[in-house]
């Protein structure tokens, strides 16, 4: 299936998994009815939003006891990396395109 025949709100995160008053996210009924709900999901849940999210699972998991001190630190270590991973892939697409507009090439 095409990108054009998603609805608007596919894959944006603060809609389809917003933060409510409580701190927990809940996916809005609107797309629980929805036909492209998980694979929106999961979209939305690539990002670097995602992985704040998992962020948020992975300290709330701890403030529960549900996992420990190191495993916390190990968990939130990887999600930084990933974080600074994709910002950096971020970043050199940013350069590159305004490289281009400046008339620059990269070889």
């Amino acid at each position: 299936m095409s990108k054009e025949k998603y609805p608007q709100c596919f894959g944006v995160l603060d809609f389809v998994f917003p933060k409510k008053e409580n701190g927990f996210r809940i996916t809005p009924a609107d797309c629980l009815a929805c036909s492209h709900k998980t694979e929106c999901l999961k979209s939305a849940m690539e990002g670097p939003g995602g992985l704040k999210v998992k962020d948020e699972f992975v300290d709330r998991a701890y403030e529960s006891g549900m996992i420990g001190f190191l495993e916390r630190w190990s968990k939130k270590k990887d999600i930084n990396r990933r974080l600074k991973e994709q910002g950096s892939e971020v970043r050199g697409q940013k350069s590159e395109a305004r490289g281009q507009r400046a008339g620059i090439r990269r070889n």
